[in-house]
C-alpha cells in the first residue's frame, strides 16, 4: 500500500488521469462493445484526434509559460486559408506538371502563416508586456477578420487531388496524420524535458524573475515559444485542410474550448511551470473517446458544448482537491515537538515546516528542517 501511495504522490494529477481514462474506457467498452472497438471507429478516432492534438499541444506550451493562447483556432484557420488559396488554382492554375510544386508551396504557406501568427503573439506579450489573454484575444479577432476579408466568407476548395488524399493515407491501417501527431508529441516531450530551451520554458512559468536574474533573456524565450506554437498551429492547419478538402472561416470553432479542457484535464498549471506531455496524451485519449461515444449515441451537437463546459468546471474542482490531497501518511516523528524538547544529544530543537504546493512547486511533498541550535 505504501508503494502505491508513493507512486501516486510522485504525480497525483497523472495518477488520477490514468484512473479516469481507464474507468471511462471500461465503461464505454461495456456499453458500446463492438461499435466502439471496431476498426472503422478506431481509425476514425485516430484521424479526428490528429489535428486537435496539435492544437492541444500548442495550448499546453502557452500554459507552461503561465499564459494562454486564445488565437490557436483562428490562426490555424487563417493558415489553412493561405495554404488552400495557393492550392486552389486562384493564384497559379493547377496542372499535372506543377501540382506537386504547388502542393509544397501551399504547405509552406500554411506553416509560415502559422509561425507569423505566433511571432505576432510573442512580440505583443514579450516586447509590449500585454497580458497573454488580452493579446491573443485581440489577434484571434484579427486573424478571423483577415480570413473573412480574403475569402468573403466562402470556402476555398483544393484543386490538387494528391493533397486531398493526405488525410486518408494509412500505414499498416494507421492514419498517416496520427503517426505525425505521435512523432510531434515524442519530439515535444523530449524537447521540454531534455533541452535547455524546454527547461527555460518551465523555469519561466515557475519564476520569470529568477530566470531573468540567471542571465536568460525572457523575451527571447517567450517569442520562441509562441513561434513554436505557431508552427504546431500551421501543421494542424495542413491536416485540417487535407481532411475536409477546403478551408473556410469558422471551421473547428469548438476546438478552442476542447483544447483548454484537455490541457487542464492533463494537470497543466494555469499559472505556468507544471505540465507533462504524457498527461496531455492521456487527456486526448479520454476526450476523443467521449467524443466518439457521443457520435455513436447520436448526441445532439448543441448538447456537446454544454457537456464540455460542465466537464471543464468539474476538472478544475477535482484538480483543486487533488492538489490538497496528500496520499503519504505523516510520520509522528515529523510532527511538532514541545518547546524545549531535546533532539539527540545536542539539546537543540527541530521544527519541521512543509512547503505549500504553489505554482512553482513540484507535486512531491517536501519538508524543510530548521535547526534551533548548533550541534555540540
Amino acid at each position: 500500500m505504501n508503494l502505491v501511495a508513493r507512486i501516486v504522490a510522485r504525480d497525483k494529477n497523472l495518477s488520477v488521469l490514468v484512473l479516469m481514462t481507464a474507468s471511462t474506457l471500461t465503461v464505454l467498452v461495456a456499453l458500446l462493445g463492438g461499435r466502439f472497438l471496431s476498426a472503422g471507429n478506431l481509425q476514425s478516432m485516430s484521424s479526428q484526434v490528429s489535428e486537435f492534438g496539435f492544437l492541444a499541444l500548442a495550448m499546453g506550451l502557452a500554459m507552461l509559460t503561465g499564459g494562454i493562447d486564445l488565437s490557436i483556432v483562428s490562426a490555424a484557420v487563417l493558415a489553412g486559408i493561405m495554404g488552400a488559396t495557393v492550392m486552389s488554382g486562384q493564384l497559379v492554375p493547377v496542372t499535372e506538371s506543377n501540382s506537386n510544386a504547388l502542393m509544397l508551396a501551399g504547405i509552406l504557406a500554411a506553416l509560415v502563416t502559422g509561425m507569423m501568427c505566433g511571432l505576432l503573439n510573442g512580440v505583443l506579450v514579450a516586447k509590449l508586456s500585454i497580458p497573454p489573454i488580452l493579446a491573443t484575444l485581440g489577434t484571434m479577432i484579427l486573424f478571423t477578420g483577415i480570413g473573412m476579408v480574403i475569402t468573403d466568407g466562402q470556402s476555398v476548395p483544393i484543386s490538387i487531388v494528391s493533397y486531398s488524399a493526405l488525410g486518408a493515407t494509412t500505414i499498416a491501417n494507421i492514419p498517416l496524420i496520427f503517426l505525425l501527431m505521435t512523432v510531434a508529441f515524442l519530439v515535444m516531450g523530449f524537447a521540454l524535458s531534455r533541452t535547455r530551451f524546454g527547461r527555460r520554458i518551465y523555469l519561466f512559468g515557475e519564476n520569470s524573475v529568477a530566470l531573468r536574474f540567471s542571465g536568460v533573456r525572457n523575451e527571447r524565450v517567450i517569442i520562441l515559444t509562441y513561434v513554436t506554437i505557431g508552427l504546431l498551429v500551421g501543421i494542424a492547419a495542413v491536416i485540417m485542410v487535407s481532411r475536409v478538402n477546403s478551408a473556410r472561416v469558422g471551421f473547428g470553432e469548438s476546438y478552442l474550448l476542447q483544447a483548454i479542457l484537455v490541457v487542464v484535464l492533463a494537470g497543466y498549471n494555469p499559472y505556468g511551470g507544471r505540465g507533462r506531455v504524457i498527461s496531455l496524451a492521456l487527456g486526448l485519449i479520454l476526450l476523443q473517446s467521449l467524443q466518439s461515444a457521443f457520435t455513436i449515441l447520436q448526441f445532439n451537437p448543441y448538447v456537446k458544448n454544454l457537456i464540455w463546459g460542465s466537464l471543464l468546471l468539474l476538472v478544475m474542482v477535482v484538480n483543486y482537491y487533488v492538489a490538497r490531497w496528500n496520499p503519504l501518511p505523516v510520520s509522528p516523528s515529523l510532527g511538532p515537538k514541545e518547546p524545549g524538547s531535546a533532539s539527540g544529544s545536542t539539546g537543540s530543537s527541530v521544527a519541521v515546516t512543509h512547503r505549500p504546493l504553489g505554482k512553482d512547486a513540484d507535486p512531491d511533498p517536501r519538508a524543510s528542517v530548521e535547526a534551533g541550535g548548533q550541534p555540540g
